[in-house]
């Protein structure tokens, strides 16, 4: 199977890829850098000519302007998709997204949804947690000194490796014209997992902290019963990370 990985050279992409081909597929990676702009839709014609599966990783050089990013490149995508007959279109996305529209970030996510559903090309999206990966760049946008301050909400994290597995499964298998979860095995509290991972000397703390500036419900961060449960948990992943 011929799967074109828009966004194939950023960290996901790069994992994927290898994922792909692991298991037999014609993996190709489409990105700015192979001189494929989903944006401007410069190359996507060519790209997608012969591809069975196209998935979407993408992320906008500037959050300021994810929305007009995202809704744009799944237009161009669908587009030039249903030209070249792919018959399958995988988004990337995030949980949570309907229980957290403060966050201007989750609702440039809506709209790339919406813009791959209405696209014409039989379609999945995959919604993952938060990544393990993530944690860390959650708790220095956080940190002022020697205190963390985190949001009062429940997350489930998720191994980036994990998730790559579950995108390559979901790239092989028949679209479901809708949505499905991938999520960590554990729910914790976000300032717990805070004071795991904290240095020596830092204190967390979570009172009325909003989470990226945005109040959101304590669980709208976690998965729905039906999610796929990764096997990574956060102690592995710290282990398997040095950590």
């Amino acid at each position: 199977m011929r799967i074109v990985v828009v966004g194939g050279t950023g960290q996901t992409g790069r994992l994927l890829i290898e994922a792909l081909r692991e298991e037999g597929h014609e993996a190709v990676p489409a990105s700015r850098s192979t001189g494929i702009d989903a944006f401007t839709g410069v190359g996507l014609k060519e790209a997608l000519t012969g591809a069975d599966v196209v998935v979407d990783v993408t992320n906008p050089p500037d959050r300021e302007d994810a929305g007009a990013f995202f809704r744009t490149c799944s237009e161009n995508l669908t587009a030039a998709g249903r030209e070249a007959g792919v018959r399958h279109h995988v988004t990337l996305s995030i949980i949570g997204l309907e229980r957290a529209t403060d966050l201007a970030y989750y609702r440039a996510k809506l709209a790339q949804e919406a813009a791959v559903a209405a696209g014409g090309v039989p379609f999945t999206i995959v919604r993952a947690a938060q990544f393990f990966e993530f944690l860390d760049v959650l708790m220095r946008a956080n940190t002022d000194g020697d205190e963390i301050r985190l949001a009062p909400v429940r997350v489930q994290p998720v191994a980036l490796s994990d998730v790559v597995a579950r995108l390559a499964a979901v790239a092989g298998a028949a679209p479901v014209n809708g949505t499905v979860e991938v999520a960590g095995p554990e729910v914790f509290a976000l300032d717990a997992i805070g004071r795991l991972l904290a240095a020596p000397g830092q204190r967390v703390t979570s009172d009325g902290t909003p989470f990226f500036g945005a109040d959101i419900p304590v669980d709208a961060l976690v998965a729905g019963p039906s999610a796929h449960l990764a096997p990574t948990t956060l102690a592995g992943w710290r282990a398997a990370a040095g950590g």
